[in-house]
């Protein structure tokens, strides 16, 4: 069950730092944006998981620098999902300039499906079903 999503990120002036490059917080809202249209292409809204009373929030998360993003710099992340069990989805995430292919970012994260009050919850039936299928 290796399902990949990829989704076109230009670099926007607020994103960068005094130095000219994308400041480091910014590759984790990156990854964010690419689970969330991960989910939508699959046919899931987040926002419906949430007045359900489910959240999805990071239990871990890992990145990996190789090489800065700068101002105005087309990019290309791909979301894998690895990991679809219980009340975790885990991810990867591979973020490259597409041109010439360097690789900026990588990374991965486990995510956990939980209640209003902060309980784990199994992931519901339906939002299994709509990660794995391909």
């Amino acid at each position: 069950m290796m399902n990949s999503h990829s989704l076109a990120i230009r670099v926007r002036y607020h994103e960068i730092d005094g130095q000219g490059r994308v400041h480091n917080s910014q590759y984790l809202n990156y990854f964010e944006r690419g689970r969330v249209e991960m989910l939508r292409e699959n046919g899931i809204s987040y926002r419906e998981l949430e007045e359900s009373g489910l959240m999805l929030v990071v239990k871990t998360l890992h990145v990996d620098f190789h090489v800065p993003a700068e101002f105005d710099d087309e990019l290309e992340l791909t979301t894998t999902l690895c990991h679809c069990h219980g009340a975790k989805v885990e991810h990867a995430y591979d973020l490259r300039r597409p041109r010439c292919q360097s690789v900026i970012v990588t990374g991965h994260s486990t995510i956990a499906c939980i209640d209003r009050s902060g309980k784990v919850r199994r992931l519901p039936k339906q939002l299994q079903l709509g990660l794995i299928r391909s």
